[in-house]
């Protein structure tokens, strides 16, 4: 029991420090601060998992703000992007981060081998092709060869020299992301060859950045000076540029600062989108170790009680009560020491159960495992669990009177009424821990159905997923366009395949982009939205994800970049623009690919609404225009509809890509079902992990139970016997044990329905479409707890009507 419960507590412990309270490896991490500006900007933002829109900057404004570092001892940018990777003949899909020449120092990390990246290195735009390998992607892929210094690693297209390695343990500032390489700034429109030029853009906001405040000042002090030449540049330079801007809008835009947040921790936004369901499972985890410490405790009252004698004896020949006492802790400290050494292997399967439901990439990057830390976590819980289950048995079993125990009489003295109503107590507070689990745990199960219930307005079985970037192999946009052409022509030829299409924008995988549209006969203005999402896809998109076209056409080949633009929009975008029955025919124009080049389209048809990005959440606006008809593709993701087994396809698809260009990487490949599943990792750990520790502690409840009765069975044997000797009726001495069962079961209950109430209004915000009080819920935990309270209570109270009275009797 102490293995399960001390590896359960630090399995979720061990999640717990690394996502949200680990600092970054490097020196001093508590001066590093992050750069945010709330507020309004005018242009288009780029932001993703190192943080939310506020805390990105255009790239001359960094520039600016790293010439003028006032209070801090550098400032430093950086951003993530998708590389592959090429050496000596072999590419591989991975991660890069592109970094200001001052990341490193501003860090003060140290190189394993050769340097890191300085200022020196990042001279000009697209100039200075050098790459600094993370520790991690040296030892795998290099086997930690020390000669890789000056060898050429081509990364999207593009040959760099190896000039380092970053030091062991450090994966960038980005919690969830863990880059093979790191690349200077300056080349990010070398190695994003789709990406808009915004070098000298200052309506273009994709970059993070970070500083280490100088000693003895603190954050506000160094905001204060940042903010002098921060709002200067907003009102000299970037506000002249934004001349279109409503006098309200530009006045928001004018009261932006910067505030410098703690840094220690890098950035990410996975912290704050796991930080209440983290905690709620560590919680979740610590009432099973209660739980345990309870059950463990009862089960040394009743030993204590039994070794009275003993006790009683060892007091008798001189040994002092302390002595006693120590002599009990010594017994449960090595009981605890045990369980704790034994809830290491415990813990790391539990780890290896979460890194099962994670999405396989999450699972990757955050890398999940049984820490140093977390060991000391598990020794530190072992020996508080000394203190939990270990001191009141010792205390009550050296209660004992030597002379009543000498004289025989331990079974009167031992097993008094203050003895019997604690130990019922124990069980009272386990069965009220029980029902607090299983409320949490009906909740979150049923919050899952509903998702799982959600109609997403296509078919996801038998699909299968993957995707690739020619254009980081160095591919033009044209050489790209008949290349995807080519890959969706050969995956219709494989035999049981019934269905192939393509999209820019990877459906149900938390991608999303999108931009601001003028629609022909809709009035705009300040304060009302204007934005839709976007996709590119292919002609045979809606047929093989079964969308339905509701008005209008579809999409042809004909619809190429030399033909009218055209544009199908869902059911949302006619709600949200008022287009009623009048959809098909209208025009409507947006910046879709930049802020510059702006596109007019036609609207051609009306489908169904299918859900984005996500799989919670309502439907947004959204058009699909054809992909063909981008000039300067990017990445693309494939779906194929298998008549008959997908992981069959899974098996081809690598080799059909393989077959028209062995250096291109097969990136994801999924199933859509599994994708969609990965959509909601969260809700599906928090309802299986909560179910199975609801299970485990109403086992342990039971047991608990269970043993109570039995002993207070065993030393009422006298008692009873005597009760039947008398005449009493079986039946009678069986109500009487479970009217004792009844009145734990409904205290218990009570006690865990009132809490389980107040932590299910807490959770209120994890759960879909369910409220913290659902009736059924409720009604489920309380039918599940009384039968389990039944079973346990039943066996102790059959024993106690079957009592044999002589047998009973015979000593006395």
């Amino acid at each position: 029991m102490l293995a399960v419960g001390i590896g359960a507590t630090t399995a979720l412990f061990s999640m717990f420090h690394q996502i949200l309270m680990q600092p970054l490896p490097v020196p001093e991490p508590h001066r590093l601060v992050n750069f945010t500006s709330p507020g309004v900007k005018w242009g288009s933002t780029s932001c993703g998992l190192a943080g939310d829109c506020d805390s990105v900057f255009s790239y001359p404004m960094f520039r600016d703000l790293e010439a003028h570092p006032t209070g801090v001892t550098g400032i430093a940018a950086h951003g993530i992007f998708r590389a592959n990777l090429a050496y000596r003949g072999q590419t591989v899909a991975g991660g890069g981060l592109l970094v200001s020449g001052k990341y490193f120092s501003v860090l003060d990390l140290q190189p394993a081998l050769g340097r890191l990246i300085t200022s020196d290195d990042e001279p000009r735009v697209d100039e200075s092709s050098v790459v600094v390998l993370s520790h991690e992607y040296w030892q795998s892929r290099f086997g930690g060869d020390p000669d890789v210094i000056n060898q050429t690693l081509t990364v999207n297209g593009q040959p760099l020299t190896i000039i380092g390695v970053a030091p062991a343990g450090f994966s960038g500032t980005t919690i969830g992301s863990r880059p093979q390489v790191f690349v200077p700034l300056t080349l990010a429109w070398l190695l994003r060859p789709t990406a808009t030029r915004t070098s000298e853009d200052r309506r273009t906001y994709w970059l993070y950045l970070f500083a280490r405040l100088n000693p003895n000042v603190s954050a506000d002090k160094a905001a204060a000076g940042i903010n002098g030449l921060y709002s200067g540049i907003l009102k000299d330079v970037e506000a002249p540029l934004n001349k279109s801007m409503p006098e309200d809008v530009i006045k928001q835009f004018l009261e932006r600062k910067v505030i410098l947040e703690p840094g220690a921790r890098g950035q990410s936004t996975i912290p704050v989108t796991t930080a209440q369901p983290l905690t709620l499972l560590l919680g979740v985890t610590g009432l099973v170790l209660l739980i345990v410490c309870v059950n463990i405790a009862n089960l040394l009252l009743a030993r204590g009680a039994s070794r009275a004698p003993e006790m009683a004896i060892r007091a008798s020949i001189g040994a002092s009560r302390r002595q006693l006492v120590a002599q009990l802790l010594t017994e449960s400290t090595v009981l605890a020491i045990i369980g704790g050494i034994v809830s290491l292997p415990v813990a790391s399967s539990t780890l290896d159960i979460i890194t099962a439901i994670l999405p396989s990439q999450s699972a990757n990057q955050l890398n999940i495992q049984l820490s140093p830390t977390a060991m000391g976590f598990a020794a530190g819980v072992s020996l508080l669990t000394v203190v939990l289950f270990g001191l009141i048995p010792a205390i009550q079993a050296t209660r004992t009177d030597a002379a009543l125990v000498i004289k025989e009489q331990a079974s009167q003295s031992t097993g008094g009424r203050t003895a019997v109503r604690f130990r019922s107590g124990l069980v009272t507070a386990q069965i009220a821990f029980s029902m607090v689990l299983l409320i949490l745990a009906g909740l979150f199960t049923q919050s899952l159905m509903n998702v799982a219930r959600v109609n997403l307005g296509m078919d996801v079985g038998s699909l299968v997923v993957f995707s690739v970037s020619p254009r980081s192999n160095g591919y033009t946009p044209e050489r790209t366009l008949a290349l995807f052409d080519r890959i969706e022509e050969e995956l219709g030829t494989i035999p049981g395949v019934t269905g192939v299409t393509s999209a820019s924008i990877p459906v149900i995988a938390g991608s999303s982009t999108g931009n601001s549209v003028t629609i022909n006969g809709f009035k705009g203005g300040p304060g009302v939205d204007t934005n839709s999402r976007r996709n590119e896809v292919s002609p045979s998109f809606f047929h093989t994800l079964s969308i339905p076209v509701i008005a209008g056409r579809n999409f042809t080949d004909a619809d190429i970049l030399s033909a009218p633009r055209v544009a199908i929009v869902n059911q949302r975008f006619v709600r949200k623009f008022n287009l009623g029955s009048g959809a098909v025919g209208t025009h409507f124009s947006g910046y879709p690919y930049d802020n510059i080049k702006r596109v007019e389209f036609e609207i051609v048809g009306v489908v169904g609404d299918a859900a984005y990005s996500e799989v919670k959440g309502d439907i947004p606006a959204q058009y699909y225009h054809p992909r063909r008809q981008n000039d300067n593709p990017g990445g693309l993701t494939y779906y194929v509809r298998a008549g008959a087994d997908p992981a069959a396809l899974m098996r081809i698809i690598p080799t059909v890509v393989s077959r028209i260009d062995p250096s291109l990487p097969v990136n994801g490949l999924i199933t859509m079902r599994r994708q969609v599943h990965e959509n909601v990792y969260l809700d599906r750990l928090v309802a299986m992990l909560s179910a199975g520790f609801a299970g485990l502690a109403t086992l342990l409840a039971a047991i608990g139970l269970y043993g109570v009765l039995a002993y207070n069975v065993a030393q009422r044997t006298r008692e009873l016997g005597l009760r039947l000797a008398l005449g009493a009726e079986p039946a009678r001495l069986r109500r009487m044990v479970m009217k004792e069962v009844g009145l734990m079961t409904l205290i218990g209950g009570a006690i865990g329905m009132a809490a389980g109430l107040g932590l299910s209004r807490a959770a209120k915000a994890l759960l879909f479409n369910l409220s913290g009080h659902d009736p059924s819920v409720l009604a489920v935990a309380v039918g599940l707890l009384a039968a389990v309270a039944l079973v346990a209570g039943y066996l102790p109270a059959r024993r106690a009507s079957n009592i044999a009275p002589m047998q009973a009797l015979r000593y006395e």
